[in-house]
């Protein structure tokens, strides 16, 4: 059996994201690098995932887009974290802790 990929659970995709630009901008591909290798392999976002998210935080006001040159000298968009993103992540990861609470309390029952 193969070392498979979990699907991420709907809704996190946003968090990750935000979490990834929480320190400087990146590119899309920056992005997803970034959330891979932080997860340690075991998470993997699909560039049909990760674009239209983009689009949607851009939209939100969370993220804000600026061109700029990648590092092999190609033209691409840079994403930051704005004010408003900042405090979603916020809410976001609290919100997450309480599922996860939750979830852990039920699994751990007897």
């Amino acid at each position: 059996m193969g070392k498979e990929k979990p699907d991420l659970v709907y809704g996190t995709l946003d968090m990750l994201i935000l979490k990834s630009l929480q320190h400087e901008p990146r590119h899309g591909l920056g992005i997803a690098d970034r959330i891979q290798q932080i997860s340690r392999d075991i998470l993997r976002v699909e560039q049909g995932s990760l674009y239209p998210a983009l689009y949607r935080l851009e939209a939100q006001g969370w993220i804000k887009a600026e061109w700029g040159v990648s590092d092999n000298n190609r033209k691409a968009r840079y994403y930051k974290l704005t004010a408003a993103g900042r405090k979603q992540l916020v809410a976001e990861t609290e919100h997450w802790s309480r599922i996860t609470m939750g979830i852990n309390r039920v699994l751990a029952s007897t």
